[in-house]
């Protein structure tokens, strides 16, 4: 069974930084298709970011052109680099996984995903 572990715990003031990674707790087979969702309590996960087929990336409205997706696909790490960043992105980070192909239209959907990492938590306040 495969874990995914994130890093980048953190609290930050609204216009900071943060980078969040992902990597698998053991080596394993690639795992192309990988995400990034948030949620907040009594709320689904919500798609924030993923990976598809030739590492096209996919944003939600609410962070494109603040936060960044990226992937070291030799080492399977998954990263997402948040800028500017407000205190509506609050909440649970989770990374996701799936060696099989996802179709663009369920990149950002949580079911799309067989693995999944414990969750970072993210505070944007002042």
């Amino acid at each position: 069974q495969v874990h995914l572990v994130e890093s980048g715990l953190g609290s930050v003031q609204p216009g900071g930084s943060l980078r969040l990674s992902c990597a698998p707790s053991v080596d394993t087979y690639p795992l192309p298709f990988m995400a990034w969702f948030l949620q907040v309590p009594g709320m689904k996960p919500e798609g924030v970011a993923a990976l598809g087929v030739g590492g096209t990336a996919l944003y939600a409205d609410s962070v494109k052109g603040r936060f960044t997706i990226s992937q070291d696909n030799a080492k399977n790490i998954l990263y997402l680099q948040m800028n500017s960043l407000k205190p509506d992105d609050s909440a649970m980070y989770y990374c996701a996984a799936r060696a099989e192909t996802v179709p663009i239209r369920q990149l950002l959907v949580s079911g799309s995903y067989k693995y999944w990492g414990q969750g970072t938590q993210v505070t944007v306040s002042s």
